[in-house]
Formats: C-alpha cells, sequence, structure tokens
C-alpha cells in the first residue's frame, strides 16, 4: 500500500464534479478520482477548519463509529474497475478488524475527520497515478503563457490603433 495525502480538491471545467487529487510524496505520483460536490465540501470545510452547527453525515459516522467501541485504523482506496474507485473503511473493534466497502470520497471524507492515513494499493496507483509532466521547463511555460497573452491582446491593440482619434480632438474644441 503506498500512503498518500490531499493535494488538493479542484472542480472539473467539463461537469459539476470535483476531483481530489491524492499525491504519494514517496514518488511524486498523483492520484485523481472524481467525486461529488458534496462530498468535496465535506472534505474542504474539515481540511480548512470551517466550524458547522449542527454535523455533517461524515461526523455522524465518526460519532458513531466511536460511540461503538470502533477505532478507525485507516482508509484504502483497494480497486478500480470500469472507471470506477474503490475503497475500504478498516476499523478495529473489540479486538477484531472489519473492513467496510465505501466510496473513495466517503472514506476520505471520514479520514480527514478522523485523521487517520489513507492508503492507496499499489496495483490502483500503477493503473490509474500521473506523473506531473517533468519535460515542460518553467521557464518555457511561462514564455509561453505570456506569448498566448501577448497574442490573444493582439486583436484589442489592432483595434485600438485603428481608431482616429483626430476626431475626438476636433469635438472636445467645439
Amino acid at each position: 500500500m503506498v500512503e498518500v495525502h490531499i493535494d488538493s480538491i479542484r472542480v472539473s471545467l467539463m461537469s459539476q464534479l470535483r476531483v481530489v487529487i491524492l499525491k504519494d510524496a514517496k514518488s511524486g505520483r498523483y492520484l485523481p478520482i472524481f467525486i461529488g460536490p458534496f462530498e468535496a465540501e465535506a472534505i474542504a470545510v474539515k481540511l480548512q477548519k470551517v466550524d458547522v452547527e449542527r454535523p455533517l453525515t461524515h461526523d455522524l459516522l465518526k460519532s458513531v463509529i466511536i460511540e461503538l467501541g470502533g477505532r478507525v485504523r485507516h482508509i484504502v482506496v483497494n480497486d478500480l474497475r470500469n472507471d470506477t474507485f474503490f475503497a475500504r473503511i478498516v476499523v478495529e473493534q473489540d479486538g477484531r478488524t472489519q473492513e467496510i466497502d465505501s466510496r473513495p470520497s466517503d472514506a476520505i471524507a471520514l479520514a480527514v475527520r478522523l485523521d487517520v492515513p489513507i492508503y492507496v494499493e499499489e496495483s490502483v496507483m500503477d493503473r490509474a497515478a500521473i506523473f506531473p509532466d517533468e519535460d515542460v521547463d518553467t521557464e518555457e511555460a511561462e514564455a509561453a503563457e505570456k506569448s498566448e497573452t501577448d497574442d490573444s491582446l493582439d486583436v484589442f491593440k489592432d483595434f485600438v490603433e485603428s481608431l482616429d482619434l483626430d476626431d475626438l480632438e476636433s469635438d472636445e474644441d467645439e
């Protein structure tokens, strides 16, 4: 298993879905997992230390596990089938270890509330993780961005240069 941490939560420009980005600090790999907006909000609320008046669903789950004498050891994203990720919540109770099936988004929301490790099976990382593009030099990227910005402003520059400002001066004289 590979231990990961939450790198960020991003909004997909193509849909209403959010993407939680998990990062393996040792290898630098990123694992993007699409999640719903409510689960993203549940994770973000806790990470940003926002106080809520009433417990959210994941706060309730945390309380139930604790009240029943359980202790969450960790969560693990354990499988990827048909483009769907699967997770397990590993709970100890009365000397027994139980693994509870979960959506990754719910397991992650619980993990941040309990401050427990998040793991991903190596086979899942091998199939779905990505490395940042190492071929792009930072200076080249900045130059490309500046050039793109300059090109997009050329239209406005051409328009301004085509204006006949002499007419404005004669209107002011009147």
